[in-house]
């Protein structure tokens, strides 16, 4: 049976699982489904229609599954969904999607998650990034695996930023960062890409060379976009042990609608 304090208020029409942890002054709302071994630590409030995987910690006066800071939003059931062994520190604030996208923000798995980020409607996070201090993410916001994003960083609304990307400390992101690359600064620019990231993943010589030659390719050879993407196909058959890294930089850079940072 799940452990509750005395002092929660949890909704009979909730789902916990059996050894869930709810702590002091915690409310859960009627639409809530936790699963097993997840903790949720005091003062949190968990509403809206919002499934909550295993393993996941919350600590204190976080807000999970509020309703979306979209004027648009008229109050349909929209939801959020998050996965499995996310750590998420005090005063976070995760919002359900809209009507409008696909009606649910995800947060997929092992994500770190820290103080005062702000994850909006409709957001789309992968698994294993890590959230800096304040972090804002706008509302249809994507991001993909192993992503950084720096404290008290803002992420504009439609943005997509890719797998491996890392954004730096204090910076406005209003346009699309490509995989393996390191952008900051307001207004945002790209600074190279993501050497040490690459090799904490495990990216050995002809990976990183793979990666290092799309970074030219794209910021430091002169050429257009789209003479950039068709001299990154030749690299599937140059760089074979990368070609899971081409096709995951053409794929993202067909699928960009705001333009790349520069």
């Amino acid at each position: 049976m799940a452990i509750v304090h005395p002092t929660a208020l949890v909704d009979s029409g909730a789902e916990l699982a059996s050894d869930v942890e709810i702590g002091p002054y915690v409310v859960v709302g009627a639409q809530v489904r936790i699963g097993r071994g997840t903790r949720v630590g005091a003062h949190c409030v968990l509403s809206g229609h919002t499934t909550i995987g295993e393993d996941n910690v919350f600590h204190p006066f976080s807000s999970i599954g509020g309703v979306p800071q979209d004027k648009k939003y008229a109050g349909e059931p929209t939801r959020l969904e998050i996965g499995d062994r996310n750590m998420v520190r005090e005063y976070c604030t995760f919002n359900t999607g809209t009507a409008q996208d696909s009606g649910c923000t995800r947060i997929g798995n092992d994500n770190w998650i820290m103080a005062y980020v702000h994850v909006a409607h409709d957001v789309q996070l992968g698994n294993h990034a890590t959230l800096a201090n304040n972090a804002t993410l706008a509302g249809h916001v994507r991001l993909g695996d192993w992503v950084t994003v720096g404290g008290l960083s803002g992420v504009h609304q439609f943005v997509k930023i890719g797998a491996y990307a890392f954004i730096g400390f204090s910076s406005a992101i209003s346009q699309d960062v490509p995989p393996f690359i390191m952008a900051d600064g307001n207004p945002s620019s790209a600074r190279g890409f993501n050497i040490e990231g690459l090799r904490r993943r495990g990216f050995g010589p002809a990976r990183m060379a793979a990666v290092k030659r799309m970074y030219r390719l794209l910021y430091r050879e002169g050429l257009t976009l789209d003479d950039a993407k068709i001299r990154m196909a030749a690299l599937l058959e140059e760089y074979p042990e990368a070609q899971e890294d081409v096709q995951l930089m053409l794929g993202f850079l067909a699928e960009s609608t705001r333009g790349i940072v520069r």
